[in-house]
């Protein structure tokens, strides 16, 4: 009889969700050469601009090799045997992995042919479209008139297949955004990946183990093994970038994790604060990614610039002019989105609030003056 690992919480078959992560690492891993040799031979190559930071072309599209990496680890879930019953209960595993394959296709042809603004918006919206049409998406909100232990606004069809559609395709832009150095969007993409696992993975154990709530944890597990599997590649000097074939799949990867989470927590038996955590770590994983997607958009549109207009003012391009070397400014933003996400997620997963709070402040007062250092050397 196979016992429980002392780390694992009762009832989580954890190993089968390291053994789906290590999977989709290894694809994706053995497929990023072959995938590289692709690129450049169909011409799919990022040549360097005046906001880029790399000076030799490099060819993109890895995010093809992740989406392998992520039906790799799918595969794997449909045949382990806690995990494969997960698929007769639920449609998101599909769901994602139908709408992920889309919206690696449209990156991919716009890594080849550099697709304009507007079609890449709408292939997104497809995609998160395809979401909704399976049955994933946002039922409830924290508000409305509820009991003591908390209370709820339920969503109406429509009201939560907008709201579906709006925080993909923003998580999916965010992603995008941020993939503006080597190793940047992997590496975000890995601790938010990872950051969203842990939560999954408490609510899974708080619900005992029900087999309903193996999907949010396994869409983590699978891109989390997918950004893994893709960083030895793209970290600083990268030899291929995922393109928006890559970062696209990771924000609408972590989109779905969160949305399916939400809608397998019983609102009866939270308090205020745990019908709000889904919406936490949504906005906390991807702290840093949604704050430079939000500083653009206003920044552009008060240059009178439509809000995708390319300019080199992103957080990572601000960190290179205060002094921070390229390697430095990723593990400088690394931190803070590590620092952001688990932050948030252990508030969630333990009972001494307090301890977690000093804990996250001592944190961020560490990033803060590794951050400020050249300034302070310069003084």
């Amino acid at each position: 009889m196979d016992t429980v690992p002392a780390w694992a919480p009762a009832g989580v078959p954890a190993r089968e969700y390291l053994l789906v992560c290590l999977t989709a690492a290894a694809v994706t891993f053995l497929l990023t050469g072959l995938t590289r040799l692709l690129a450049v031979r169909i011409g799919a190559v990022a040549h360097p601009r005046n906001r880029d930071v790399h000076r030799t072309p490099i060819p993109r599209m890895g995010g093809v090799a992740m989406y392998a990496g992520v039906l790799g680890g799918m595969f794997l879930a449909g045949n382990l045997p806690a995990l494969s019953r997960g698929f007769d209960y639920s449609n998101d595993a599909l769901a994602v992995v139908i709408a992920g394959g889309l919206i690696t296709l449209v990156g991919a042809l716009d890594d080849r042919f550099e697709l304009d603004s507007w079609t890449k918006l709408a292939g997104q919206v497809t995609a998160a479209g395809i979401l909704v049409l399976m049955g994933l998406q946002w039922y409830m909100l924290p508000g409305g008139q509820g009991g003591e232990s908390g209370s709820v606004l339920v969503l109406s069809g429509n009201q939560g297949q907008l709201l579906t559609v709006v925080l993909t395709v923003a998580m999916v832009n965010a992603m995008n955004f941020v993939d503006g150095l080597d190793g940047l969007a992997s590496g975000i993409g890995l601790i938010a990946a990872s950051a969203t696992c842990a939560f999954c993975l408490g609510l899974l154990s708080d619900q005992g183990g029900d087999v309903t709530a193996y999907p949010p944890a396994l869409i983590a597990a699978t891109i989390a093994g997918a950004c893994l599997g893709f960083l030895p590649y793209n970290f600083q000097p990268a030899r291929i970038f995922m393109g928006d074939s890559g970062s696209m799949l990771i924000g609408l990867m972590l989109a779905s994790a969160s949305t399916t989470a939400a809608g397998k927590m019983d609102p009866t038996s939270l308090d205020a604060f745990g019908l709000f955590a889904p919406l936490l770590v949504v906005a906390a994983v991807l702290f840093v990614p949604l704050l430079d997607l939000s500083l653009a958009v206003v920044r552009r549109t008060r240059a009178g610039k439509s809000p995708f207009h390319a300019d080199k003012m992103h957080l990572h391009h601000r960190l290179l002019e205060l002094g921070h070397s390229q390697r430095r400014a990723v593990l400088l933003i690394y931190l803070w989105a590590g620092v952001v996400a688990f932050g948030a997620v252990s508030l969630t997963l333990f009972e001494d609030v307090a301890l977690v709070a000093w804990a996250i402040g001592v944190a961020v007062v560490v990033a803060g003056i590794v951050s400020a250092i050249p300034r302070m050397r310069t003084r």
